[in-house]
């Protein structure tokens, strides 16, 4: 066996190079310092050097990610092994590497791409942006946490300001001043609630959403190139931002990944909903209600006994008759076996088993906690659109809140519903850019579908006394309505905190101790 990690440069090539250049700038520079004392003469010299280098490095660095991605595309129907097949890309130039590489994805097998891995730093960008990257599973990402962190001055995002027929308003800037005016004030809210004495995971609640956040993203290349297309040819492209983030992502593509281009702009440019082509004089839009609590909308049947038969015919490779035959004679002859197997898949196996089975499940959830659960990339959730905005006057109320300054907090809600109301008539402004009145604590039903892995680890992290607690009283809830199936007794026996279900507990010396009561009670 041989396994080789794949450097983002490829050395040999940089290595030559940089031999190169420094064998003619040394010697320059000897030359320069023997026959003149003039240091900006020098320092010039030594510039000029490291620019150079970086001219290379980032040219090699493009190179490397093409010759990845053709190594990917060869490598199916190449002789040599894959070693092999890198050392040929290596060799091409890059202009040759990006028309293979082209060919291949014009055929359609635009996968060899998932192999070329960007991170990306975002800085100053709202939530409107982090939502649309999480709920539509296109990345890997890390995000400041309004849990931990004072957000009174980190600043928010300013819109222009168009009507419905897509121009920009004539008042705009005057318009502008007045949402900035606004939007500093509920910061002047959030930062009285924190003087209160509210803690920030609760003040929270009434931060507009057009605060800055910050986000750490990984993607692949694919992934990307679709982001991109959505984000600029699609109904979200009215929404300024996202519009002016796909850019920057395309240009910043152009020049490092130009393989993706291509495809970019021969996708044509589609804005059409599906269902309001059919049912937009049937249903008011705003006139939805906030669920009082998660519900449970479909599961899969027979749930314990199809975790149980899939471990048998996995270890045993057997059909699924013969399987259901055998484990059902063995609960005959060993009662205990049922629990005792599930016991250990769940708490002690790969888990596996447990993902045969699923559970849909429609949640009623604020915006503040929304990435809590979004978070869990495993699970389709369905969070959504941002237009046509959602119902500002439906909202969660922390419970510190709800003792400390309730009328206050209401008063909050109650003054951006009309603060929206009126730049939307007296301004005419299209919803897209009212969005940002939209506040944290503000609610909407999404839905979500989750295996029994998933599930577990949801779970097990969330009904955990240190999380947030609207996070937990959710998975309370999901828990709950999973322990009311006939059929899942064993499998929602064993879901929740590993204190509960293991005895154990990972928080170490921020622990809530319960794991110490439950240890007596043994």
């Amino acid at each position: 066996m041989d396994i080789m990690l794949v450097e983002a440069i490829n050395l040999g090539k940089l290595e030559k190079d940089l031999s190169k250049i420094f064998n003619e700038k040394i010697i320059n520079l000897i030359l320069m310092t023997s026959e003149t004392k003039n240091k900006d003469e020098l320092y010039q010299i030594i510039e000029d050097w490291k620019q150079s280098i970086i001219k290379i490095i980032n040219q090699r660095q493009i190179e490397r990610r093409v010759e990845i991605v053709r190594t990917a595309g060869s490598l199916s129907r190449f002789d040599g092994n894959v070693n092999e097949v890198l050392e040929l890309a290596e060799n091409k130039t890059l202009n040759q590497n990006l028309s293979f590489v082209n060919r291949v994805i014009s055929m359609g097998h635009s996968s060899i791409i998932e192999h070329d891995y960007c991170v990306f730093l975002l800085k100053d960008v709202s939530p409107i942006i982090e939502q649309t990257i999480i709920e539509e599973r296109f990345s890997s990402f890390t995000i400041k946490s309004r849990r931990e962190v004072d957000f009174s001055k980190v600043g928010f995002y300013v819109p222009d300001f168009y009507d419905n027929t897509g121009k920009i308003i004539e008042n705009n800037e005057q318009v502008k001043k007045e949402y900035t005016k606004y939007m500093n004030l509920l910061f002047q809210e959030y930062k009285k609630l924190l003087d209160l004495g509210i803690s920030v995971e609760d003040a929270r609640y009434i931060l507009p959403y057009s605060y800055h956040s910050n986000i750490i993203m990984g993607i692949d290349a694919h992934t990307l190139k679709d982001m991109i297309i959505k984000f600029t040819k699609t109904k979200y492209s009215n929404i300024q931002e996202i519009k002016e983030f796909g850019e920057k992502l395309y240009e910043i593509a152009k020049n490092k990944i130009p393989y993706i281009i291509k495809e970019i702009d021969n996708y044509p440019y589609n804005e059409i909903d599906s269902v309001d082509e059919y049912l937009k004089d049937k249903i008011e839009v705003g006139s939805y209600k906030i669920l009082d609590k998660p519900k449970l909308l479909n599961y899969s049947k027979n749930i314990d006994d199809t975790i149980l038969i899939s471990a048998l015919m996995r270890r045993y490779q057997i059909d699924y008759q013969t399987a259901k035959i055998t484990y059902q004679q063995t609960l005959k002859e060993y009662p205990e076996f049922k629990k005792k197997l599930m016991r250990n898949i769940i708490l002690e196996g790969d888990k596996l088993e447990i993902s045969q089975v699923n559970f849909q499940f429609q949640i009623p959830i604020s915006f503040a906690v929304l990435t809590h659960l979004t978070r869990h990339r495993t699970h389709d959730i369905i969070v959504p659109d941002f237009v046509p905005i959602v119902d500002l006057t439906q909202y969660k109320t922390p419970p510190t809140i709800e003792q400390k300054c309730n009328l206050e907090y209401k008063k909050i809600f109650e003054e951006n519903k009309k603060m929206y109301e009126h730049f939307k008539i007296d301004y005419n402004i299209r919803e897209e850019d009212l969005i940002y009145f939209t506040l944290s604590g503000n609610m909407v039903n999404i839905i979500t579908n989750m295996n029994g892995k998933t599930l577990e680890h949801i779970l097990r992290l969330r009904e955990c006394n240190k999380t947030q607690w609207e996070t937990r009283k959710i998975a309370h809830n999901l828990h709950s309505e999973v322990a009311n199936i006939d059929s899942a007794e064993i499998f929602a026996s064993l879901l929740g905190p590993t204190c509960e279900t293991q005895r154990i507990c990972k928080e170490g010396k921020e622990s809530c101790g319960k794991i110490l009561k439950l240890k007596k009670e043994i």
